[in-house]
C-alpha cells in the first residue's frame, strides 16, 4: 500500500519514510502538503500520514482538501505534530483525522497505527 506523507521537517520526513519502508509500504514523502496533494491527485495513495505545521498547505488544509475530494474523501489519515494541545487534537479530528500522534514518536508505535488504520479503515 502506498503511504502519502507530507513533513517539512527533513529528519522527521526521513525517519517516516524510513520507518514506513521498512515495514512494507510504498512511501510518497513530501515537504510540504502543496506537494503532497499535487502528488496524491497525480498518482494516489491508500493512506496519509500529515503533519499539522508546513508552509504553503498545512495538514489541517492538506486534511481538509482530502475530505472534500470524492476519491480520497474515505482515506485513513494520521496527524503526526509536535503540537500536543489538546485543542490541536480535537481541530485534527473534527477536521476528519483518524488518528493523532505527537512527535517524538515510537517508530513501532507509528508502524502500528497505521496498521490499525489499515485494517480498520480499509478492511485489510
Amino acid at each position: 500500500m502506498k503511504v502519502l506523507v507530507a513533513d517539512d521537517d527533513n529528519t522527521f520526513r526521513s525517519l517516516v519514510t524510513e520507518v514506513l519502508s521498512d515495514a512494507g509500504y510504498e512511501v510518497s514523502a513530501h515537504e510540504n502538503g502543496r506537494l503532497a496533494w499535487e502528488s496524491l491527485q497525480a498518482e494516489g495513495a491508500g493512506l496519509a500520514v500529515l503533519d499539522i505545521n508546513m508552509p504553503e498547505m498545512d495538514g489541517i488544509q492538506l486534511l481538509g482538501a482530502i475530505r472534500t475530494d470524492e476519491r480520497f474523501k474515505d482515506m485513513p489519515v494520521l496527524l503526526l505534530t509536535i503540537r500536543a494541545f489538546t485543542e490541536d487534537q480535537i481541530q485534527g479530528y473534527e477536521k476528519g483525522a483518524d488518528d493523532y500522534l505527537t512527535k517524538p514518536f515510537d517508530n513501532d508505535v507509528l508502524v502500528a497505527r497505521v496498521k490499525v488504520l489499515e485494517r480498520r479503515i480499509l478492511g485489510h
